[in-house]
C-alpha cells in the first residue's frame, strides 16, 4: 500500500473542504482507497491530506489527472502543493 501526502495552502479552508468533499466519488474512481485531512494547529488554511493507493503508480496517475488539478483550482489552492509518496513498512 502507498500513501500520498499533499500539503498546500488554501485561500479559505471551508471553501476548499466543500470542493474536496464534492470530489469524493471521482477521487475513489481514480484509485483512492482511504483519505484523511489535517490542518496546521495555528493556520487552518495550511492543509495536509493523505490518500491511500494500491501502489505508487496509481498515486502518480491520480496526481497527473486533469480533473484533480481543476478541483484544486476550484478549491482555492494557492501555489504549487508539496507532494510525496511513502510505502507502509
Amino acid at each position: 500500500m502507498t500513501t500520498m501526502f499533499v500539503r498546500h495552502h488554501v485561500a479559505n479552508y471551508a471553501n476548499w473542504k466543500k470542493e474536496y468533499d464534492n470530489f469524493d466519488s471521482e477521487r475513489r474512481a481514480l484509485g483512492v482507497t482511504s483519505q484523511a485531512v489535517y490542518q496546521v494547529a495555528d493556520d487552518p488554511n495550511d492543509v495536509t491530506a493523505t490518500h491511500e493507493f494500491a501502489n505508487v503508480a496509481a498515486g502518480k496517475a491520480f496526481v497527473a489527472n486533469p480533473a484533480l488539478k481543476d478541483a484544486m483550482k476550484r478549491g482555492g489552492v494557492q501555489g504549487e502543493p508539496t507532494i510525496w509518496f511513502a510505502n507502509r513498512a
